[in-house]
């Protein structure tokens, strides 16, 4: 019996990254997307050095453009592949005061977090339905359902994804295909990096979860059939705060959490603190744009 597919968006960093280590270790042909085609050759490599009874395929891709989703569809189904699990990890965020942020790059990314996602997802969950097979995991965030000022665009599109997700739940209960969203704590990924994040508070004195952990807890929710996977017991008691706080106080918190940090060099820090710039400086060599918070 031939192996199963999983495509997998953002597969070269982070969580997506981890996420295709544990595919190919079960035994998945993955088909890799993400926008550099050098980083995706050499993740097919270690893929199939990890597991030798697999296949790769890359799809170089930029999905900030608008049909980029389209040529990803074209090209699996011209290659003839059945894509039984669909992976939409790629993700992008934007630090800063709204009104000092720029416009083009908020508009380019609910193209990237939320068109599409929308399109990958419509393309193969018709075709999952149809078989009535198939599972689909979409990165949603714990800010899912926590309003963020100074991410306030990205907050509010993986508001979207997660309400997507659960209307999409529902929509298929009488069939076997299941869609599962999964919502990280900020995890210690290049997504500070890339929103230009990297001295919030968050990001210098909190703990981060590793990529690791959060595949991990992903994985297992979508073999699972789980409706919503929150990695973490700091996650899961932040959830249950936010469910009996009102919106305005869960914002002043994020409030907090996102402001710069006032920690600044010349301070004497702790050594768990010199730790932790160590491991996410560390970690920031095999993170890129895709990893999601």
């Amino acid at each position: 019996m031939e192996n199963k597919h999983v495509l997998i968006t953002g597969a070269t960093s982070g969580i997506g990254y981890e996420l295709a280590r544990l595919f190919a270790k079960d035994g998945y042909n993955l088909v890799l997307v993400a926008r550099n085609e050098e980083n995706l050759k050499h993740t097919a490599q270690e893929m199939e050095r990890l597991n030798s009874a697999i296949h790769t395929h890359i799809i170089p891709a930029d999905l900030f453009e608008k049909d980029a989703a389209q040529k990803i569809y074209d090209k699996t189904t011209q290659l003839g592949i059945t894509i039984n699990v669909l992976v939409n990890d790629a993700g992008q965020g934007e630090w800063g005061r709204f009104i000092k942020t720029d416009l083009e790059r908020e508009i380019a990314l609910v193209q990237l977090n939320i068109v599409s996602l929308i399109s990958l997802t419509k393309f193969y969950l018709r075709e999952m339905v149809e078989r009535n097979e198939g599972k689909i995991l979409q990165l949603a965030s714990s800010v899912s359902k926590a309003p963020s000022p100074y991410l306030s665009v990205y907050a509010a599109t993986k508001a979207f994804v997660l309400s997507f997700t659960e209307a999409l739940i529902e929509e298929l209960e009488d069939t076997e295909v299941t869609v599962t969203a999964l919502r990280p704590e900020a995890t210690d990924t290049d997504f500070f990096h890339k929103a230009k994040a990297e001295n919030t508070v968050i990001y210098k004195e909190e703990d981060l979860y590793t990529p690791e952990e959060v595949a991990e807890a992903g994985y297992k929710g979508l073999m699972d059939g789980e409706n919503v996977v929150i990695p973490g017991f700091k996650n899961k008691t932040q959830h249950a705060m936010n469910t009996i706080m009102p919106d305005s106080a869960i914002a002043a918190n994020m409030h907090k959490k996102m402001e710069s940090s006032t920690k600044e060099n010349g301070r004497e820090q702790s050594s768990h603190a010199a730790s932790q710039r160590e491991r996410k400086t560390i970690n920031t060599e095999r993170a890129g744009v895709n990893g999601d918070y």
